[in-house]
């Protein structure tokens, strides 16, 4: 693969029960647009930008697809920070619930009907904000024993399990300098492997994380292999998400930029077969407002 520069960051997360996905593309910084992603042909929405911050890795998508659980902030009043439920690709809040600082903020979708929200109980977080309210089909508990800290953990780790990934390497801390090229340098990294779903023998997806905080680059110095039982570990390099799709190709985000590998038959294609199904890298910030539908719940 060669190497691909981009101040733009794209994430995705995949739908459990359903061929479609959500990319978060994030550039410049505070700038954040969500797009909904068909995975069955590739096609794309694009949806509505954020002038602010969405803390990708502690938001969910339903099993379905047709929601998103996002936490996010623009650092002013009335709210600074917040968690909300909307139809991606749109970020319109059908339900929001005020945070007021980073710590914590998001959480799960336990099913279509029930999420964890990842708030503090004491200090009001779980009182939606004035004008809102939940559908009775909607339930809402808090997120595990101590919910509302942390940052993106242990949201995004607890998500990363419950979809097939497992922990090698918890990593550990090498150096910490804030002054440094690298704030946080880990030694062993935290190393997740996600086997392949179908042919969990033959393939595996490895993610490396060997630091947070780069000046001038990524929060998570990440990288995937690719992982074979006949043949040498390929390497993706540095790349900004990699995952199993649901038809069972190797989809990953590099450079702005989201490519897919297939695989026919049980069959891997070797990594420099790889697609690029989009870039997003040119795109830049316009508003656009909701429509009807996006502003309205949906049925059961």
């Amino acid at each position: 693969m060669p190497k691909l520069e981009s101040s733009v960051r794209l994430y995705a997360i995949l739908a459990r029960n359903a061929p479609c996905a959500v990319v978060f593309r994030r550039g410049p910084s505070k700038r954040v647009l969500l797009i909904r992603w068909n995975t069955d042909d590739d096609t794309f929405e694009c949806g509505q930008w954020l002038k602010g911050r969405i803390y990708e890795r502690r938001c969910d998508l339903s099993p379905e697809g047709d929601l998103l659980l996002y936490f996010a902030a623009n650092f002013r009043k009335p709210y600074y920070s917040w968690t909300a439920i909307s139809r991606p690709p749109f970020l319109t809040a059908l339900v929001l619930w005020p945070k007021g600082d980073c710590w914590g903020g998001g959480g799960h979708f336990l099913s279509r009907k029930q999420i964890a929200l990842n708030h503090r109980s004491h200090q009001h977080e779980t009182t939606l904000a004035e004008g809102f309210s939940l559908p009775t089909w909607m339930k809402v508990r808090q997120f595990g024993d101590r919910p509302g800290w942390g940052e993106d953990e242990p949201v995004c780790g607890e998500r990363l399990k419950r979809d097939g990934w497992l922990v090698v390497s918890e990593g550990k801390t090498a150096k910490m300098d804030y002054k440094a090229k690298v704030w946080h340098e880990l030694d062993p990294p935290i190393i997740f492997r996600r086997p392949h779903p179908q042919w969990p023998k033959r393939y595996g997806l490895e993610m490396m994380i060997s630091g947070f905080k780069e000046m001038g680059g990524p929060m998570y110095l990440t990288e995937h292999s690719i992982l074979r039982e006949k043949g040498p570990i390929e390497e993706l390099g540095r790349s900004e998400w990699a995952d199993w799709s649901q038809q069972g190709d190797l989809v990953f985000a590099k450079g702005g930029g989201l490519f897919r590998l297939h695989c026919k038959k049980g069959v891997l294609a070797p990594l420099d077969a790889a697609v690029k199904i989009a870039d997003f890298s040119k795109l830049q910030f316009e508003p656009r407002e909701a429509p009807w539908e996006a502003r309205h719940w949906p049925s059961r």
